[in-house]
């Protein structure tokens, strides 16, 4: 599409690429997501300046559909080599503060908390540093920071854009929509070859399934021709994507379910449902964060019930008809 280009990103982890955009704004470039900041990151970001004919100083802002480190962590880098503003919602603005500055203590938090639904001692270890080195994989954080809100229109050169709220993958996740091209710039809200991660952390708003699902209904009333996501290949047929998320989504609560049966723990609930043997350590905290917010959203429906025991420890069970 005329003025925007994709700008593939390397992952140290199996996702292994991330896609940011540049478009043109006028004589200088708007950045969209900003990928994991390493060097084979930074390099790749050289590469596309030089191919793409970009001078870092026309650069005139950096727009982030969520903070997510995969699409933040390269954000306060940019800054400092254009001078250019960060941009995203209020939302996800206040998590990045949370979660990935210095002094920040959200990986013993998560591991706790998966500790407390059944990860193992040695695996809650292992989360808590794989979290803490991708927290240094986000700094420099920005020192400029701009709050983006949900439907106030966005123009980007010639381009207007709606900024719409599609929570679930994140708490405050943006996508951002050009109806007189029937362009969606997604992030992670839709994706093609695989689904959208739906997790509950410690620190996660309630029933973020329940959010994502309704986030998928607002986007089916878009007229959507190309949508752009942040990772795999474009979306042409955008609809029926939607619905294949709605039906993987209904296929997992009720393998979810069947596996609670009298009595789990999400650990053992998620190593039903995934197989154990073919996780890194990095896929397994986004696998228990998934299980989670599935039993969330069965224990809202009343399909299952959460049992805290006396030692601060969780179980799921199915609750009787």
């Amino acid at each position: 599409m005329e003025g925007i280009y994709q700008v593939q990103l390397p992952l140290p982890f199996p996702l292994r690429i991330v896609n940011t955009y540049l478009l043109r704004d006028g004589d200088g470039w708007t950045v969209i997501d900003a990928g994991l900041n390493y060097p084979p990151g930074q390099a790749a970001w050289r590469e596309a300046f030089a191919r793409h004919d970009v001078e870092p100083h026309e650069i005139r802002r950096i727009i982030l559909t969520h903070a997510h480190p995969d699409h933040y962590g390269m954000a306060g880098w940019l800054q400092a080599l254009s001078g250019a503003p960060v941009a995203l919602s209020a939302g996800e603005a206040a998590f990045a503060r949370s979660q990935w500055h210095t002094d920040s203590r959200a990986h013993e938090t998560i591991a706790t908390f998966f500790g407390s639904h059944g990860l193992p001692p040695d695996l809650m270890t292992t989360v808590a540093e794989d979290i803490a080195r991708l927290r240094m994989m986000t700094h420099p954080v920005p020192s400029t920071v701009l709050h983006l809100p949900a439907g106030k229109p966005l123009t980007i050169g010639e381009r207007l854009f709606i900024p719409i709220a599609t929570p679930g993958h994140s708490d405050d996740h943006l996508v951002f929509y050009c109806a007189e091209e029937r362009l969606l710039i997604c992030g992670d809200a839709v994706l093609i070859k695989i689904t959208p991660n739906v997790g509950l952390w410690g620190w996660s708003r309630g029933n973020p399934l329940a959010q994502f699902l309704a986030s998928l209904d607002r986007l089916a009333e878009l007229d959507v021709a190309l949508a752009l996501p942040g990772h795999g290949p474009p979306i042409t047929h955008f609809q029926e994507r939607l619905e294949e998320l709605r039906i993987h989504h209904a296929e997992r609560l009720e393998a979810m379910e069947r596996a609670v049966g009298s009595g789990a723990t999400a650990y053992e609930v998620c190593t039903a449902v995934f197989p154990l043997q073919e996780l890194t350590s990095h896929q397994m905290r986004f696998a228990m964060a998934e299980t989670l917010a599935h039993l969330e959203y069965l224990a809202v429906q009343g399909r299952v019930e959460q049992i805290e025991h006396a030692n601060g420890a969780y179980s799921w069970r199915r609750r009787q008809p």
